[in-house]
């Protein structure tokens, strides 16, 4: 079963459970995914979806961090709780030391040295860890390792 077939199921479990904020956060995903298939002129396959998906949980996550500075605690876990329902359809998300470990194999097959070797070490690494780890997360780690 696809992604967007799980997406469609969710979506009509919650639509029977009136579940409405899990209704309309599904909703949205399935707009940013038909507008990606719409901009690219083809279907997505899983992956696309997953990066869709992932950009949405990153959306998610800065617009929650500006809210808590802005002292508006309600419209923060709204988006908390979304990025919550985003990511039971993003793949199971790697801890620190697995991310570490993967940011070795690539330090490893690129010879990677010093900080100009940063972008083919994200390249790799950002293809082994999309949906699965966040992208700043991912990055710190690089650095820390080059530097």
């Amino acid at each position: 079963m696809s992604l967007q077939d799980n997406l469609t199921t969710a979506m009509k479990e919650a639509m029977k459970a009136k579940d409405t904020l899990r209704l309309s956060t599904i909703r949205l995903v399935k707009t940013a995914v038909k507008n990606k298939e719409i901009e690219i002129g083809s279907a997505l396959d899983d992956q696309a979806v997953i990066a869709v998906i992932s950009t949405l949980v990153k959306q998610r996550r800065e617009s929650a961090q500006v809210y808590r500075e802005s002292a508006r605690v309600d419209l923060a876990e709204k988006e908390e709780q979304e990025l919550l329902i985003l990511q039971d359809f993003l793949p199971a998300q790697l801890d620190e030391a697995e991310i570490k470990g993967l940011i070795e194999e690539a330090v490893l097959e690129t010879g990677a040295a010093s900080m100009r070797d940063m972008g083919k070490v994200m390249k790799i690494v950002s293809a082994k860890t999309l949906g699965r780890a966040d992208g700043r997360l991912v990055s710190e780690l690089v650095k820390a390792r080059l530097a």
